[in-house]
């Protein structure tokens, strides 16, 4: 990981996180205008994908980057290389919020042409969860990615959402697939930020219900269970070396996010310390601005 050891700097929105070879082609993307600016940036995010090789979980955090950034870039490059399977799953990644069908078709022409990569496979699981698709139609999907990627962490996520109960699930449901998946997960696993996720996502859950629930919220991170999951992660997370998936800076912003709405300000610092400024719209903007209200709990 890259921001170990690095300089601090102030708070800043990173959706690349760390990755700077990412940060800088994005920041040429955002920029690039014309036809010819913007054949050099569909250049430089050929090769940046190409550069990833066959580590699935940074691809994919490119792609979902690169995607959101830049649709009309996915679309241009998908013109010109129609059957390129990473403009393939560029395109579908930044269609599936406008065209999830569309999305899906596009998802599984990737997987016919780069059979051994789990990302499509990652796409259409999203598209049929998207589309509100039953639970037997992401069986087969889910198979697919176990197959090429286990600890798949975007994968993970995707079916936790899924199985929550604002979505097609429930709190049963949801609560067994994290007891199945926990019992046998590595601890430096990229998807060991799951149950903290889900702890998040609950104590979000329960402010926006309001009453009762809310009522009792002041309580929700002394939970043995819940303290269990931070001290966990507090005792492993930080260590140098111990996370080196792509995501682990936005898993540590949850990890400090989560320390300082327990409470837990003085073990929230090092956490802090080693982000370097790093910010994430989730779960920072949850309650404001998410680079405002990182400064505010960072500097506490």
């Amino acid at each position: 990981m890259a921001l170990f050891g690095s300089k601090p700097q102030g708070p800043r929105l990173a959706p690349e996180l760390d990755d700077v070879p990412l940060g800088r082609v994005l920041r040429n993307v955002v920029s690039a205008r014309g036809i010819g600016p913007q054949d050099l940036a569909v250049a430089q995010v050929e090769r940046l994908l190409r550069d990833t090789g066959h580590d699935w979980d940074r691809r994919l955090h490119r792609i979902g980057v690169l995607a959101q950034a830049a649709p009309s870039l996915a679309r241009t490059w998908r013109e010109q290389r129609p059957r390129d399977p990473d403009a393939l799953l560029l395109a579908a990644w930044s269609e599936l919020a406008t065209d999830p069908w569309g999305a899906l078709a596009t998802c599984r022409l990737a997987a016919e042409r780069r059979p051994a990569d789990p990302t499509p496979w990652v796409g259409a699981l999203a598209a049929v969860r998207i589309l509100g698709r039953p639970t037997s139609e992401l069986a087969p999907l889910w198979h697919e990615i176990h197959a090429r990627d286990p600890w798949h962490r975007e994968a993970h996520l995707q079916i936790l959402g899924y199985l929550s109960p604002e979505e097609h699930g429930s709190q049963t449901a949801l609560r067994d697939f994290l007891d199945d998946v926990m019992a046998v997960m590595p601890v430096d696993a990229p998807t060991a930020c799951l149950p903290l996720t889900a702890a998040v996502r609950q104590y979000h859950r329960d402010l926006d219900a309001g009453g009762t629930r809310t009522l009792g919220i002041s309580q929700y991170w002394t939970q043995p269970h819940i303290v269990r999951v931070l001290d966990q992660a507090l005792a492993r997370w930080p260590n140098p070396g111990h996370l080196r998936h792509a995501a682990s800076v936005a898993d540590l912003g949850l990890l400090a996010y989560a320390l300082a709405r327990a409470g837990r300000l003085r073990d929230a610092q090092p956490v802090f310390a080693v982000i370097g400024g790093l910010v994430t719209s989730w779960p920072w903007g949850y309650d404001g601005d998410p680079v405002e209200r990182f400064a505010h709990w960072s500097r506490r």
